[in-house]
């Protein structure tokens, strides 16, 4: 079965009629695509001209054909040189083959397709001069990605929706420079869940340490671009994280992630004793109600309080923001009572920037970042799984703060 047509084959005819060898075909190739550009632009500069070379109706029209400018080409067939035809008063820009255009497989679209894929600079230079035989040397493959360094800044200062009912916050760390020292630099992604129920990454910031005011900073940060408030904030107990959310959203529920918790909990306790500690722990997590899960923890005080006292000190500190998702049914629970979808997030980001060990600046960081988010949100198509029942408890849970909000 061909998959050529009869002009097709016509076409694959006459060119072996003319050709020898492989070279003479890439060469007969290499013509008729230049030929091919050329016809192409003829027939833009006619309809941008109104008229058919040599008709009368160019007579006085204002405008007409000025002979042709060279330019060289290259493409999958090599360098050929074409001629671009041009009117008298220069307004003809051909689209076939932009004003400054030189190429015509986009190699940078190309590059910046397979950086933010996770390739290196140095892997892209060796597929494009394998691929294509196009010297393109780090260097360049920086230059052209930094070209995206303006979307970057606009993303990050894009404006964001009224309200998110869930916004989980997470960190992942990351090796740079500074100061011409290899230093651990912390990105923490801010993951949102829209009304509609859809994951978005609201924005990422860079800091080596977390305090209070950082936490502030990000906070104001999401408030200047609109969010007004958040229903739910889950966490992993990030540092000077509480305080700083009391002072900007003071009305938003604060979850920590119960599965931190618990890794954080059987950390003390040595490997015979584990399974069955788990097992007891998550008898109290998985309580119908915040009575039975108080009335569990007390089972479990009696029974660990004096072997680990640390670990039930810190289910007391933090027990108040640890126990929110007890008032809410078993859809909405599983949605908050953990981190995993800001944690899912980092583990695709690993993904993308694994071969990447060591980024020499924020700015490189950022960027290799922002085109991997641009991959992974292709990703999340679909809602959160039960969002329609979600919703509905949510309206219930926040009438007040809810009124007005419609689904799209």
């Amino acid at each position: 079965m061909t998959r050529l047509n009869e002009k097709g084959q016509e076409l694959v005819r006459a060119i072996c009629q003319e050709c020898e060898t492989p070279s003479d075909v890439t060469k007969m190739l290499k013509e008729l695509f230049a030929g091919t550009l050329e016809a192409m632009m003829q027939a833009e500069l006619e309809e941008h001209l109104g008229y058919e070379k040599h008709s009368a109706e160019g007579d006085h029209s204002g405008n007409s054909r000025n002979g042709y400018g060279k330019k060289t080409i290259k493409s999958e067939w090599g360098e050929a040189e074409i001629a671009v035809p041009r009117d008298r008063n220069g307004t003809f820009e051909p689209k076939v083959i932009g004003k400054r255009q030189t190429r015509t497989d986009d190699i940078e679209a190309r590059v910046m397709a397979m950086y933010g894929k996770g390739m290196t600079t140095r892997e892209i230079e060796e597929y494009v001069r394998d691929i294509y035989r196009v010297d393109v040397s780090p260097s360049l493959v920086s230059k052209i990605t930094d070209r995206i360094m303006p979307e970057v800044r606009e993303w990050q200062a894009r404006p964001l929706d009224d309200i998110y009912p869930v916004v989980f916050f997470d960190g992942v760390w990351f090796k740079g420079r500074s100061d011409g020292k290899v230093t651990k630099k912390c990105v923490y992604s801010v993951l949102g869940v829209t009304v509609e129920g859809k994951k978005e990454i609201l924005g990422i910031w860079i800091s080596e340490s977390e305090s209070a005011s950082f936490w502030t900073s990000v906070f104001n940060d999401m408030k200047n671009r609109g969010v007004k408030d958040i229903l739910i904030a889950c966490h992993d107990n990030l540092t000077g994280f509480t305080k700083a959310l009391e002072t900007v959203y003071p009305q938003t529920e604060n979850q920590l992630c119960i599965v931190h918790q618990i890794r954080n909990s059987l950390a003390f306790v040595g490997w015979k004793e584990r399974k069955q500690m788990a097992a007891d722990l998550k008898i109290i997590y998985t309580a119908p109600n915040l009575d039975e899960a108080e009335y569990q923890l007390e089972v479990f005080r009696e029974k660990y309080g004096k072997k680990y006292p640390a670990i039930l000190k810190s289910w007391d500190e933090n027990w108040s923001e640890l126990s929110v998702f007890f008032k809410y049914p078993t859809a909405v629970r599983r949605l908050i009572y953990t981190t995993n979808p800001v944690e899912g997030f980092h583990r695709m980001l690993r993904k993308y920037t694994k071969t990447r060990t060591l980024f020499p600046t924020d700015e490189s960081l950022i960027k290799s970042i922002y085109m991997s988010i641009q991959e992974i949100h292709k990703k999340w198509a679909n809602s959160v799984r039960d969002w329609t029942q979600i919703w509905g408890q949510f309206i219930i849970f926040f009438e007040d703060r809810l009124k007005g909000v419609r689904i799209a």
